[in-house]
């Protein structure tokens, strides 16, 4: 089969498609011909080494263990092992790999039942793939860190983006009054999510608005947490999702006593598979009350460019990859 291989950290360049054994699953494993991918910061991060904490917590020291990236896919079960109960050949599904080994860039990859769902029928593969890593991570950051409840107002940074995209959907599904943060060149998308507000952040700063908000989600992390306490309401809770690598690490190593010191909760999000999360999210998806916003859309071969294209940090919702 075909795969997107790396034997060495680096920039893109290190990506070569070439020709692997088809794997064989195991006695709990399907075997899914892989339609559509997703690309994510996850998969830049797999790709450079960088932070060299990746390197400890995921792949090798000193050369990538994990020879294929890619987490999210949606596809068909070409075979199952003679424990698998839940799937057949034939059947569609959509899942994420990050805690079975990734290897979603290539033609074919064997997956743990756990880590998939069935794919609902009225959504394209390229739809599914773009749902189960950006989707849970904006469920479990509003939900489980933020802990948002119905009429909160609440304020989405980088609204835009992979995850921001769905927090916006997903925060107006719990009842909250939306407030949407981005670009000028971004609004009509964001628009097309329906927030109760947008705010551009080339004209006018989160600050100056002077609105309290009693959740914030920041996905883009341009700003210092501290900043944000002006317009934090008491007992209001802000949850860093991604962005800037140096102040995520801040949040999650010092939260704790920020929240402490500044009688707000402030967290980081450290999402976790969860194959319940993930049978949420794809309920809401078959119900259309979330849809993926798909920017781009590039062939196996040029993964590469997909990655480059993720990492300008310009892109309008979802970058995926036909298999």
């Amino acid at each position: 089969m075909k795969a997107t291989w790396q034997t060495q950290y680096g920039s893109p360049d290190v990506l070569q498609l070439v020709d692997v054994p088809k794997p064989t699953p195991a006695d709990s494993e399907v075997l899914v011909k892989v339609q559509a991918a997703s690309v994510h910061a996850g998969d830049w991060h797999l790709m450079r080494g960088t932070p060299f904490l990746i390197r400890l917590m995921f792949s090798g020291i000193f050369k990538p263990t994990i020879n294929i990236l890619g987490s999210d896919l949606a596809g068909q079960v070409e075979a199952v092992g003679k424990e698998v109960t839940q799937f057949k050949p034939g059947d569609e599904v959509f899942g994420n790999l990050s805690e079975s080994g990734w290897g979603a860039f290539a033609q074919y990859v064997c997956a743990p039942t756990d880590a998939l769902q069935p794919k609902p029928a009225n959504v394209t593969f390229e739809e599914a793939a773009a749902v189960p890593t950006s989707a849970v991570a904006a469920l479990q950051a509003l939900r489980d860190c933020g802990q948002i409840q119905s009429g909160q107002q609440v304020l989405i940074n980088g609204a835009s983006g992979g995850v921001g995209s769905f927090a916006v959907q997903i925060a107006k599904i719990y009842g909250a009054e939306v407030t949407a943060v981005c670009r000028t060149e971004k609004i009509e998308m964001v628009r097309s999510l329906h927030p109760d507000h947008i705010i551009d952040y080339t004209q006018q700063s989160v600050i100056q608005v002077g609105q309290q908000y009693d959740l914030i989600l920041d996905t883009a992390a341009y700003r210092s947490v501290l900043d944000y306490q002006q317009v934090l309401s008491p007992e209001g809770a802000f949850v860093l999702v991604g962005g800037s690598t140096a102040r995520f690490f801040q949040v999650m190593l010092f939260g704790s006593l920020l929240s402490k010191i500044l009688h707000r909760k402030m967290t980081a999000l450290a999402m976790k598979v969860n194959p319940n999360d993930l049978a949420i999210v794809k309920d809401w998806l078959e119900a259309r009350k979330i849809a993926p916003c798909i920017d781009r859309s590039y062939p196996l071969h040029e993964v590469p460019e997909a990655i480059r294209y993720l990492e300008q940090r310009q892109v309008r919702g979802k970058v995926t990859i036909r298999v």
